[in-house]
């Protein structure tokens, strides 16, 4: 397996991913119970799938103490931040852009840090799929009612944690801290965050229906392949930056299966944004 192909599987697993919550979202369940099944049962798939290939969970306390910080400050609360930004911002589009916007981050980053290449092409490419994203994700519609200046500080926030989030995985990759291993502990460590804040809020766990349940379910399913993969293309690409802007990217296809399953409209600026994002990923590729 080469990093495009890493990159392509985890782009699709993150469209199915996130259709899923948005099906789950549709439903009414609660935030709390999705976030849970895109921790919880990844940390169980990839438990499963180390019982038949023996995984080495010998840690340095470095190591131990990377993965914690990790899971604590980039993951856990890289979500948090995101989501609240968006919640707080007079457009959810200007967050998510500007936080998406960390895939040019870690692809510089990774030239100081891990003395990755990046070649002109490629910078073209990355900037490409962040530029045109902004024509899919920003819409006319503005809520300034609801929004206060907070926003920026926390999509920042979000910015910087899915940024070392990238860079930190890479370096355990480096130091040769099998992916499993660091996916169940860093997992494990956030699903144990997720059910105190379901303790504290008294989210109904169990008062869901079993449509529900099985679209909690594929959200697990899809986010392990997600996460598992994104970490095998950060191991095997020349730059981190690279998968992240395929991730980035993954909001083309998303925009039309949004469209197509659950009637979003597909404007004529959204499209132009499609077209561009895709354009960028093939030069990536290329």
């Amino acid at each position: 397996m080469n990093w495009i192909i890493a990159s392509l599987l985890m782009f699709f697993s993150s469209v199915a991913l996130y259709l899923c919550v948005r099906k789950s979202n549709a439903l009414k369940t609660p935030q709390q119970l999705n976030n849970l099944a895109m921790f919880l049962i990844p940390v169980l798939v990839y438990i499963a799938v180390t019982i038949k290939t023996p995984t080495s969970y010998a840690l340095t306390p470095v190591e131990l103490i990377l993965i914690l910080v990790s899971g604590i400050f980039f993951s856990y609360f890289g979500n948090v931040f995101s989501l609240k930004g968006m919640e707080n911002s007079p457009n959810p589009g200007y967050s998510l852009i500007i936080s998406k916007s960390y895939v040019v981050f870690t692809a510089i980053a990774s030239i100081f840090i891990f003395f990755a290449p990046l070649t002109f092409k490629s910078a073209i490419a990355i900037l490409a799929i962040v530029l045109f994203s902004a024509f899919i994700t920003i819409d006319k519609e503005k809520n300034k009612a609801t929004s206060n200046s907070v926003w920026f500080p926390y999509t920042m926030g979000a910015f910087f944690c899915w940024g070392f989030l990238a860079l930190s995985s890479k370096y355990l990759l480096n130091m040769g801290v099998p992916i499993l291993t660091r996916l169940i502990l860093s997992m494990l460590v956030v699903t144990v965050l997720i059910l105190g804040e379901i303790l504290v809020k008294k989210i109904p766990v169990f008062h869901i229906n079993k449509t529900q349940l099985v679209t909690l379910i594929f959200i697990g399913l899809f986010g392990s392949s997600y996460a598992y993969f994104m970490q095998v293309g950060f191991n095997l690409a020349p730059n981190v930056g690279y998968v992240n802007a395929t991730n980035a990217a993954s909001i083309s296809l998303l925009t039309i299966m949004s469209s197509f399953f659950f009637k979003d409209e597909l404007t004529t600026k959204k499209m132009i944004g499609i077209v561009g994002v895709t354009a960028g990923l093939i030069l990536l590729f290329l």
